[in-house]
C-alpha cells in the first residue's frame, strides 16, 4: 500500500491537505486536514452586534458577501427583526447573486478546468489568435526549459500529466482555452454589478443588520442591467454550454463513472428569498435519497459539530449556538482545524450539486419549476452520476437560474422606485437587546453557510460560523464516519501515485474554500509527497 499526500492541495481557496491510502490502484482510505485555523469567532467576543457583519466578511477574499449575509440574518434575529423591506430583499439578492457569476465562473474555467485539458496540444497551435499564440510560444518555453524554483511559471504548470480522461482533442482545447480568458472578462464585470449596489469588492459595504444602505439611482440600475446582459449571454451561450458539451462528450465516461460519488446526503438551507415566500433554490436536507427536512426551522435544531478529530478541545462541540473554539493542537487522533459538521448525525454534501439534487425532487412545486433543473434530470436520466463531473454540470446550471432571478428582482426593484421614497432597513430594532440568540442560514456558492450568535449586556458573548467546507472537508467523526471529501474519494483511480490526477478532481469539483487562500505554484515533487498547481 503506498501513502499519498498532497500538501497544499492548489487552486482552491485557503489551505488542504490530502493524505491517502492507495492499494493497487485505488484509493482505501482517506483524511482531508484543513491546515489553518479561523479566529474570527473568538475575536468577536465583547464587540458591538452590528459589527459581525464586517467582522465575518473578512473571513475569506471570495465569499464575503455571503458571510455578510448570513451574519446580518443572524444579528437580526437576536435584535427582533421580524422583516427587511422587500427592497432590502431584493438589493441583498442583487450584491450576493453578482459575486455567485463571479465565483462559479472563475471556479469551472480558472480552478478546475486545468484537471481536465491536455494542454500540451496547444504546442501543436497553428491559428491566428494572438492570446493563444502567445500562450502556445510559453508553454512550448517551459515544456523545453522548466523554471527553476522560484522562478515565475506560466498559468497552466505546473499540473499533473493528462490521462486517458483527459481532452486530448486540440480544437477543444484551444475553445476552452479562449473562454478561460473570455471568462476573466465576465467575472471583472460580475465584481462591478456587485459593486454598483454593494459599494465596493471585495467585502461590501451594502448589506448591514437590518437592511442595506442605499437604494441604488437609475443610472447604477441601467448599467447593472447592461452588465448582466453582457455576462448572462456568457454563461448561456459559453460557460453551460462547454460543461455540458464536454460532459456529454469527451467527458462522458468519467461523468458515468463512479468517480466522486458521495453518500447521496444533501443539505441546501435555500438561497435568495422571493416574494412569495419561497427561495430560488429551494430548502431541504436529503438522506439516502429520502426529504427529511424541507424547512429551515425544520432543518437548523438537528444540526451540531463533532470534534473528536478536530484540533479543539473535547466537548466545544454539540450544536453551533453552544460551541466555541478552544484549540488543543496536541490533541490525540486530531488532524484537522475543520470540525465535523452533521445532521441528525449523518454526514451531508452541501453545495451546487446538493441544490440540484433537492430542486430536482421538488418539482411537483411550482415554484421551482426552472428548464435548468430539467436539464439536470435529463443528465441523470442518461446516466451521468452525481460524482465529480456533475458537480460542475449542477454549478453551471445554478448560474443559469441564477440570471434568470437577477433579471427578475432587477425588475422588482425598479417597479417599487415610482418617485416616492422606499424603505430599506428596520429602523426599529437597530439598537442590540440587553440579552438574545439568533441565527442566519443561506446558501453560498459553495453551499450552506450559517451563523450563530448569542448576545449578552449588548455585546456578542457568542458567535459560531459552519461555513460550507466545514460540512464538506469534515474529518471522521466520533462514530468513525468519514466526512464528504474523504468519502467521494474512496474508490478513486490512482494508477499512478506520481500523478493523482483524478484526486484533484474530485476534490477541486466540491469548490473547497477553506479560507482565503494563498495560491502556490512550484514544480516540486518529491516521493510519496506532492506539491502540485
Amino acid at each position: 500500500m503506498a501513502v499519498i499526500t498532497i500538501d497544499p492541495l492548489t487552486r482552491i481557496e485557503g489551505h488542504l491537505k490530502i493524505e491517502l491510502d492507495v492499494n493497487l490502484g485505488v484509493v482505501t482510505g482517506a483524511r482531508a486536514s484543513g491546515t489553518m485555523a479561523r479566529g474570527i469567532e473568538k475575536l468577536l467576543k465583547g464587540k458591538d452586534p452590528r459589527d459581525a457583519t464586517y467582522v465575518t466578511e473578512r473571513i475569506c477574499g471570495v465569499c464575503f458577501s455571503a458571510h455578510g449575509w448570513a451574519s446580518s440574518l443572524a444579528v437580526e434575529k437576536a435584535h427582533g427583526t421580524e422583516n427587511i423591506p422587500n427592497a432590502a430583499r431584493l438589493l441583498r439578492n442583487l450584491i450576493a447573486g453578482a459575486c455567485w457569476l463571479h465565483d462559479h465562473m472563475l471556479h469551472f474555467y480558472h480552478l478546475s478546468a486545468v484537471d481536465y485539458l491536455d494542454l500540451g496540444v496547444l504546442s501543436q497551435y497553428t491559428g491566428t489568435d494572438t492570446y493563444l499564440n502567445k500562450i502556445r510560444d510559453q508553454l512550448i518555453a517551459e515544456l523545453n526549459n522548466p523554471p527553476l524554483e522560484g522562478e515565475y511559471i506560466g498559468p497552466f504548470l505546473p499540473a499533473y500529466a493528462p490521462d486517458d480522461f483527459s481532452i486530448h482533442d486540440l480544437d477543444t482545447v484551444a475553445t476552452l482555452v479562449t473562454h478561460y480568458l473570455q471568462a476573466l472578462e465576465m467575472q471583472v464585470k460580475a465584481k462591478k454589478m456587485s459593486a454598483l449596489f454593494g459599494g465596493k469588492q471585495p467585502h461590501q459595504s451594502g448589506i448591514i443588520t437590518g437592511g442595506v444602505t442605499e437604494f441604488p439611482q437609475r443610472i447604477k440600475r441601467d448599467e447593472f442591467q447592461i452588465l448582466l446582459n453582457e455576462v448572462r449571454a456568457f454563461v448561456e451561450n459559453v460557460y453551460v454550454a462547454d460543461v455540458i458539451n464536454v460532459g456529454t462528450g469527451p467527458l462522458a465516461q468519467l461523468a458515468m463513472s463512479e468517480v466522486g460519488v458521495g453518500y447521496g446526503n444533501y443539505l441546501s438551507y435555500g438561497g435568495f428569498p422571493e416574494k412569495n415566500g419561497h427561495y430560488l433554490y429551494p430548502e431541504g436536507a436529503m438522506i439516502e435519497g429520502i426529504l427529511s427536512e424541507t424547512s429551515r426551522p425544520g432543518i437548523e435544531p438537528h444540526i451540531t459539530e463533532d470534534v473528536t478529530h478536530g484540533w479543539y478541545e473535547p466537548g466545544t462541540g454539540g450544536h453551533p449556538s453552544q460551541t466555541i473554539q478552544e484549540f488543543d493542537l496536541d490533541k490525540t487522533g486530531a488532524y484537522s482545524f475543520v470540525k465535523a459538521p452533521r445532521f441528525k448525525g449523518q454526514p451531508m454534501e452541501v453545495g451546487p450539486l446538493a441544490r440540484m439534487m433537492i430542486a430536482a425532487n421538488r418539482m411537483d412545486e411550482n415554484a421551482y419549476y426552472h428548464h435548468a433543473v430539467q436539464t439536470f434530470i435529463s443528465l441523470v436520466n442518461q446516466g451521468v452520476q452525481p460524482g465529480a463531473v456533475a458537480r460542475h454540470a449542477a454549478r453551471a446550471l445554478e448560474t443559469l437560474m441564477l440570471c434568470d432571478g437577477l433579471q427578475r428582482w432587477l425588475n422588482e426593484l425598479n417597479v417599487l422606485n415610482g418617485g416616492r421614497t422606499v424603505p430599506i432597513h428596520d429602523t426599529e430594532h437597530w439598537d442590540p437587546p440587553v440579552t438574545g440568540n439568533g441565527y442566519g442560514m443561506i446558501e453560498a456558492p459553495r453551499g450552506s453557510l450559517g451563523h450563530w450568535i448569542n448576545i449578552q449586556d449588548h455585546k456578542i458573548d457568542r458567535y459560531a460560523c459552519v461555513v460550507p467546507t466545514t460540512w464538506n472537508a469534515s474529518p471522521v467523526d466520533e462514530y468513525g464516519i468519514p466526512g464528504p471529501y474523504e468519502k467521494a474519494l474512496i474508490g478513486c483511480p490512482v494508477p499512478d501515485p506520481e500523478n493523482p490526477i483524478n484526486v484533484g478532481r474530485i476534490i477541486r469539483s466540491f469548490d473547497p474554500c477553506i479560507a482565503c487562500a494563498v495560491h502556490i505554484l512550484t514544480a516540486k515533487k518529491e516521493t510519496n509527497h506532492l506539491i502540485i498547481g
